[in-house]
């Protein structure tokens, strides 16, 4: 994608979204009652507005109403007894070690309750500054922060009805794009200049975002009843859109075969190059659908395949001309023209409007691909013990929160000691890793922010320039606060400086007195994961494991129903390839967690390695078997076939029993007796081949498991 479409990309992107809205609602009622003369009220009210932005998260506008809501009620409890106590040290810091615990127990209930549990975090730390209470008096402040998240609610709550499909337009279009680097990866496999094992590598960490965005989209489409109730072509469209970008995904991921003995094979013939430059065609074609959905524009294709397919047909059947078989090319090529068929597919929604009447699955079926959270109390319950992370990072927020707030009493550095907890609240994560990224984009944002901020106010006079700076720096550390962090910080440090000089507040002392606080709070809380009851991720990892192994002994029984001319529900199918993408990108993800701990507390990195990419592989030849079966024209099934699918399944379930999973039930099949055959045509003997290689694969994966 060219630099102009980036750029614009972003500008249209849900980040820079929330970047204008956030700042508009944080920033108004400050000019408005600065107008007024009455800055105090008006910072206090933005101060509201700045908290219940924090839970506004990306989901179905009731969920983000709601979530807003119950925000709004947390600060305002929080700030009010923040106040009442604000005088008494000992109650200040009583209080911080209770509501550090408790509000971080709030991620039990996942993302959107975490981030409520920030939010009445962070108008605590900012409540303890005892001249924000004096300005207002206890009552008034409390009000005036009820008045200011009431504002912000009502300020996202409007602008989401205004354009009810803008979000997921732009959460679509984003996916896609992340999509199409997943095939562009794909297509490095065919160029011989590529290294093999360090592709794959990117590849798994890729697949563990394409299932963070799918995630996100799900959440906004399939739990919104504007979308799958209403018979709105924009609504349609965006769900038919999705489901088939899905299925592309899982064609690019069914055009997997062993790409060593494949590059072995035909590295010297113009095939692989072929297939090189179509795949790459087709990452070019997402990434431009992914502009237009964002830009809200209609797409307009690229390319026209029929050209480079005819070509590659060609070369295909050139390497005959070697004396080499080509039939797993073949089958290649299939696979491929079904993704340039399901792109043509895609675009034909926005050609013809017609089209997008297409049956769209109930929305029984549809709410099964979702997750539903439970805010049940005895979630809490079950999560009050040193086994569960979230429990120990909540203990860990608490006492650190508390020792960066004796600290700040004890060796003061200046008027503004917060920023220390502040520090730590942001800091500190469940996981070491995410800590010690956190920590780095931290310290390297603040210490450059602060030098170009105070540069910036050393030489810029003009209190207009600066306001315009001033809202430029907003802007830029709200649209990056979900998309990097360190950028975020950057943005963040300038506008924090220029905001402050506006109170009358010396520059480059509050430059130096942020820097200050930012080193001390981030070393207290880097040290605290390493000390206090530290989550290692291979206590995690086991579980992992057994869900990815789980999930594909299910995947692979639909090739066993397939064998068997079993009628697959195309529900059922689908919940299964779910589960198997979700699982991977969870392990995926972990594994990249302790990739990012010290080496000392890895274990059996180079065995979970392994086990991280066989089972990848696994999940990839299950997918290109599937996408084989459901051809019209597939292979009738032999006695051969059923003794391996029977033996691969049979060996899965040994291990998932041998790992410890306590609730996993093996599947009862009842496999036909079919008579040998003598004469094997070359569809089945492929069929053997790919079925053999998904056998050798769990013998792999059996061995590969960490004692």
């Amino acid at each position: 994608m060219n630099q102009s479409r980036e750029i614009k990309s972003f500008i249209f992107s849900q980040y820079f979204a929330d970047g204008l809205r956030i700042t508009f609602g944080v920033l108004l009622p400050s000019l408005l009652f600065y107008q007024l003369d009455q800055l105090s009220i008006g910072l206090t009210i933005s101060l509201g507005a700045l908290c219940v932005s924090i839970s506004d998260n990306p989901g179905p506008v009731v969920h983000k109403r709601n979530g807003m809501l119950f925000c709004t009620l947390f600060i305002l409890l929080t700030a009010t007894l923040t106040s009442l106590v604000n005088g008494s040290p000992i109650l200040i810091g009583l209080e911080i070690l209770v509501l550090c615990f408790f509000f971080s127990m709030f991620s039990v209930y996942g993302n959107r309750a975490s981030a409520i549990g920030t939010a009445a975090l962070f108008v605590m730390i900012l409540t303890i500054d005892q001249n924000v209470v004096a300005n207002n008096g206890v009552w008034s402040h409390a009000f005036y922060i009820l008045i200011g998240g009431v504002w912000y609610t009502a300020l996202s709550i409007s602008l989401s009805q205004i354009r009810p499909y803008r979000l997921a337009q732009q959460a679509l279009g984003e996916c896609i794009r992340e999509v199409a680097e997943f095939v562009r990866m794909k297509s490095n496999f065919y160029d011989l200049k590529t290294d093999h094992d360090a592709n794959y590598t990117k590849l798994i960490e890729q697949q563990v975002v394409v299932h963070q965005h799918q995630d996100t989209v799900r959440e906004l489409l399939f739990k919104s009843r504007l979308m799958i109730k209403e018979s709105t072509y924009a609504g349609r469209v965006l769900i038919l859109v999705f489901v088939d970008i899905v299925d592309l995904y899982e064609q690019s991921m069914a055009t997997h075969y062993d790409y060593q003995a494949i590059r072995n094979t035909y590295g010297r013939t113009n095939a692989l190059a072929g297939f090189k430059d179509i795949i790459e065609k087709f990452n070019e074609e997402l990434e431009n659908l992914s502009y237009y959905i964002v830009s809200n524009e209609k797409p307009e294709r690229l390319h026209h395949y029929k050209a480079a397919l005819d070509a590659l047909k060609l070369s295909i059947d050139k390497v005959e001309e070697y004396n080499i078989s080509n039939l797993v090319l073949k089958k290649i090529l299939i696979n491929v023209r079904n993704m340039a068929s399901r792109i043509r597919k895609i675009y034909s929604y926005f050609d013809n409007p017609q089209l997008a009447g297409e049956n769209i699955r109930s929305i029984e079926d549809l709410k099964k691909f979702v997750s539903h959270q439970d805010f049940d109390l005895k979630i809490m319950k079950e999560n009050m013990t040193f086994q569960s992370s979230i429990f120990r990072h909540s203990v860990r927020v608490a006492l650190m929160c508390f020792i960066g707030y004796l600290v700040s009493k004890l060796f003061p550095v200046g008027h503004h000691s917060y920023w220390i907890l502040l520090t730590v609240l942001v800091i500190l994560k469940p996981a070491f890793s995410l800590t010690k990224q956190r920590n780095i984009h931290r310290l390297i944002g603040t210490l450059f922010g602060g030098v170009a901020g105070a540069l910036l106010l050393i030489f810029v006079k003009d209190q207009t320039t600066l306001l315009m700076f001033l809202m430029l720096f907003m802007v830029g550390t709200f649209s990056f606060q979900r998309l990097n962090y360190v950028v975020s910080v950057l943005f963040m440090t300038p506008y924090t400086l220029i905001l402050f000089s506006f109170l009358g507040e010396n520059n480059i002392t509050i430059a130096q007195e942020r820097i200050v606080d930012t080193f001390i709070g981030s070393f207290i809380a880097l040290a605290a994961s390493f000390i206090i009851l530290p989550n290692w991720e291979y206590h995690n990892l086991k579980n992992f494991m057994r869900e990815v192994l789980v999930a594909n002994y299910h995947y692979l029984v639909k090739v066993a129903d397939e064998l068997m001319n079993i009628p697959v529900d195309i529900t059922s199918y689908k919940l299964a390839r779910k589960a198997v993408y979700v699982s991977a990108a969870n392990l995926g993800s972990a594994f990249q967690r302790m990739q990012s701990e010290p080496k000392s507390k890895q274990q059996n990195a180079k065995e979970i390695h392994e086990f991280v990419v066989l089972n990848h592989m696994l999940s990839s030849f299950t997918a290109t078997l599937i996408t084989n079966l459901q051809a019209t024209d597939k292979p009738a099934t032999n006695e051969n076939h059923l003794k391996l699918i029977r033996k691969s399944l049979f060996t899965l379930s040994e291990i998932i029993k041998k790992s410890g999973t306590a609730d996993f039930k093996e599947k009862e099949i009842l496999f036909p007796e079919l008579a040998p055959e003598e004469n094997v045509s070359n569809d089945q003997y492929l069929l053997y081949e790919q079925l053999d290689s998904i056998n050798k694969l769990i013998n792999d994966i059996q061995k590969s498991m960490p004692v």
